[in-house]
């Protein structure tokens, strides 16, 4: 089971499909639709990265939501649900698509095009598709995205209410001269969530060489570029003169993340615990870390090591301090179905909203968190350099 938690549906065993997302696909048939489906887009959008660079594009339609809508796209209220009512609801939200070159974001043809404008919205925006045969299919669940319901070829789509654009997204998707980095910082400051701008990104409406982006690839792209702006901005900040040790729990996801008066460093350890979606009957604990300069590579923790540290660095900014942080990730049986890595960002800002306990050693605040972690400190522990470093009058020496 190790491969299964590193790969996370990515197909690193070599099989085609996927052996535990398709034993959720068989157990999650839907009803039978017709060839048109009418309603309001959540905005939500979707790029496969199969036959890249050749890859299907679209919108996501709701087949029955109703006054549900407007969940299917906020990722903070999805995570007060529990892990059934999340699948339910997100099963209704059918996924259409299109063939396209990747390049054509540039020039887009006209479905291309609404699926853009779609994307640009802030608001749900009235679409009718119509697909070349009924949408079938089962619930598709991914290590990365959100799960969707059937899927089908679109032959014809009409927008039917105006997509509500911010001002700010409008400029920046209009500035063609900016890049693809510099674009992502701008929208996140300005106040637009992340899950907005990977739409951005994904539907290749950012940057100077603008082209179309997998869905998969661009949700770790902008928690990755959002973090890096927010690590820029805080080391600057002066470091915090105690340790403060922060706790919280979403949708069986629960972290225990340390802050110590050091200059910015990150690590992250992940432990599956059994019968969670990825480790089945054993216990996997894996760890990844940066700093003090910056991260070389893709983490081997995929893309939830990129959403923590997003959430970690928010508080830090709003605290206008720096720290070294030490965050480990619980995952229990609780968590029995991949949802996306959204679930990560938003299980770690429900920790860093909770406030923090203080304490003057480094030992005082790991025994305090000992106490709630169903992992034995003698297993995490080795994984961890600032752990390792308990019972030290100086941190100087790991950084």
């Amino acid at each position: 089971m190790t491969r299964c938690v590193r790969c996370k549906g990515r197909g690193l065993c070599g099989r085609p499909v996927c052996p535990i997302l398709r034993s959720f696909r068989t157990a999650s048939e839907l009803p039978k639709l017709g060839t048109t489906i009418e309603g309001p887009s959540p905005p939500e959008v979707f790029v496969g990265r199969f036959g890249y660079p050749r890859v299907s594009a679209g919108p996501l339609v709701p087949a029955e939501v109703g006054d549900r809508l407007d969940l299917c796209l906020r990722p903070a209220e999805l995570a007060r649900m529990d892990v059934a009512e999340i699948v339910s609801l997100r099963s209704s939200m059918v996924r259409s698509g299109s063939k396209v070159e990747v390049a054509d974001a540039r020039k887009p043809g006209r479905l291309l095009e609404m699926a853009q404008e779609i994307a640009m919205s802030s608001m749900p925006v009235g679409t009718e598709v119509t697909f070349e045969k009924p949408p079938r299919g089962r619930l598709r669940f991914d290590g990365f995205m959100m799960p969707t319901g059937p899927s089908g070829s679109v032959k014809e789509m009409e927008i039917t209410s105006n997509p509500s654009i911010p001002r700010k997204v409008d400029a920046v998707v209009e500035d063609s001269d900016l890049l693809a980095a510099r674009a992502v910082g701008e929208l996140y400051i300005s106040g637009v969530e992340v899950d907005g701008i990977s739409r951005l990104l994904s539907l290749g409406l950012l940057g100077k060489k603008r082209k179309l982006v997998p869905t998969r690839w661009s949700i770790t792209a902008s928690d990755d570029i959002a973090g890096k702006h927010l690590i820029e901005a805080i080391r600057d900040h002066p470091l915090i003169n105690e340790y403060l040790l922060f706790s919280g729990e979403r949708l069986g996801n629960h972290f225990e993340v340390l802050l110590a008066p050091a200059s910015f460093t990150y690590e992250l350890i992940e432990v599956w615990l059994p019968r969670s979606v990825w480790s089945g009957d054993g216990l996997w604990i894996g760890a990844d870390r940066e700093g003090p300069g910056p991260k070389k590579g893709y983490s081997s923790l995929s893309g939830g090591y990129y959403a923590a540290r997003l959430a970690l660095l928010e508080r830090l900014a709003e605290m206008r301090r720096q720290a070294s942080v030490l965050a480990i990730r619980e995952i229990t049986e609780e968590y029995w179905a991949p949802l996306g890595v959204w679930v990560v960002r938003e299980a770690a800002r429900e920790a860093m909203r909770n406030p923090p306990r203080k304490f003057e050693t480094l030992e005082a605040a790991l025994a305090d968190m000992a106490t709630r972690l169903r992992t034995p400190s003698r297993d995490w522990r080795p994984f961890s350099e600032l752990a390792q470093g308990a019972g030290q009058t100086t941190l100087a020496r790991f950084f």
